[in-house]
Formats: C-alpha cells, sequence, structure tokens
C-alpha cells in the first residue's frame, strides 16, 4: 500500500531565508515534534545523505535519506527531493519554497510513503494516517512561525 500526505503553509519570510532554515537539518527537531536529524557527511545537493530519529527517548525509527533532486532559484525558490531509504520507512518526498514577493513564501511538503505490514499496515495506517498528517501541519505551522521571528529579528 502507498500513502500520501501533503501539506503546505504560507510564510511571511524571504524565500532563500526559508530555505536556509529548513534546509538546517539539524534544526528541523525545533520544528518536526519528537525528531533528531543528523547529517551524514554532506547533505546539500544530489546524493547527500541525512538520517532522522522520530520518536520518545528510545522508543522511535530511524529514517535515513538520499537526497535525489536540488534545484535553487535565483528568487530563492528551490526544492529538495528525497528517497526514503530505511527497513521501516521507506518511498519519496519533496519539499519546495516558492517565492511570493520579497517577505512571503509557500512552503509545501509531500510524502508518498510505502506502508509496511500488507493489511495490518493498511489498517494502521486508517487509524494513525489522519495523526500523522495533522503532525506534518502543526509541524509546518511551527516551522513558519520560528521563521517568521528569525528573519525579523
Amino acid at each position: 500500500m502507498r500513502a500520501v500526505m501533503r501539506s503546505e503553509v504560507e510564510v511571511a519570510a524571504p524565500a532563500d531565508v526559508v530555505w536556509d532554515y529548513v534546509t538546517d537539518w539539524p534544526r528541523q527537531g525545533e520544528w518536526i515534534p519528537f525528531t533528531q536529524v543528523e547529517q551524514l557527511g554532506p547533505a546539500h545537493g544530489v546524493g547527500g545523505r541525512i538520517r532522522a530519529w522520530t520518536g520518545i527517548g528510545p522508543v522511535g525509527v530511524w529514517d535515513p535519506m538520499t537526497i535525489t533532486a536540488w534545484e535553487v532559484g535565483e528568487n530563492g525558490s528551490a526544492r529538495c527531493e528525497m528517497l526514503h531509504t530505511g527497513r521501516l520507512l521507506r518511498g519519496e518526498a519533496e519539499f519546495s519554497v516558492v517565492e511570493r514577493g520579497f517577505s512571503a513564501c509557500t512552503f509545501r511538503w509531500w510524502e508518498h510513503l510505502v506502508i509496511p505490514g500488507g493489511r495490518a499496515g493498511a489498517l494502521a495506517w486508517k487509524i494513525g494516517g489522519r495523526g500523522m498528517q495533522k503532525g506534518v501541519d502543526l509541524a509546518l505551522r511551527r516551522m513558519a512561525e520560528q521563521v517568521t521571528l528569525h528573519a525579523a529579528g
């Protein structure tokens, strides 16, 4: 089974400032709940690698990812595609920043995940998928608030 999550948020900050913030991988823990991100060598550009630990204390999951596309435009708009390569979390992801004027942009995030476990996995997604979507929406709102304060300050 494959599942799709999509979310976006308007940000009152320049696109390049938002891009720099969201691609400062260790800082993602500031806005993604229960998550810590580590760089695994060079982590910007195609071939870059990171891994995220999502969980509470020792209970959680590692999510290794490899960057498969990296584009940065002159106006600050940018996008990054990633491949989830873990044993449990697999699939594709993309996030992008679209410039909407000097001090405004839209941040978009989508995930196409392979849900393991056959029928049991599909049932677990049906039960927990909405909660995950709400968590992503919350994370994006938190990111927008924090980067807006950072840009103003």
